[in-house]
């Protein structure tokens, strides 16, 4: 078995400034740009609480769209689990899969972002039927 859960709203940005979106963003919401979080080139945090989504902003070549994201902690089970349901693989990144949903939405399954997922009220248990969820 294995927990997953939806973890993350991200604001794909075709554009050439991803601070100034970022800026946007953060004043659009109504919270700050993460100071302390570590800078990609191609990323940035807006500031959510614990409890809430983690939410980022991703400088793209493709046309400007949000995704979710989904993390696991078991990347290859969950995976299989949302094919079992229809989804398609599109490509591995670093060390995530970009998948497309039958609506033909895109998410990625990700690696636990704010630690173990037990630790969490709103985590979901798989049993080894990969459509229905398990007992907790």
């Amino acid at each position: 078995m294995h927990r997953s859960r939806l973890c993350a709203l991200v604001i794909d940005c075709k554009v050439e400034d991803i601070d100034a979106a970022a800026d946007f963003w953060s004043r659009a919401l109504g919270k700050p740009v993460r100071k302390n979080a570590p800078v990609d080139s191609g990323y940035r945090e807006i500031e959510t609480r614990d409890d809430e989504l983690i939410m980022l902003l991703q400088q793209v070549e493709h046309p400007s769209r949000t995704h979710l994201d989904i993390e696991t902690d078991d990347l290859d089970a969950e995976v299989r689990r949302l094919e079992a349901l229809g989804a398609r693989r599109v490509e591995f990144i670093k060390r995530w899969w970009v998948m497309e949903a039958p609506t033909g939405h895109r998410f990625c399954v990700v690696r636990p972002q704010r630690g173990p997922l037990e630790a969490h009220d709103n985590a979901n248990v798989w049993s080894d039927d990969p459509g229905k969820p398990g007992a907790r």
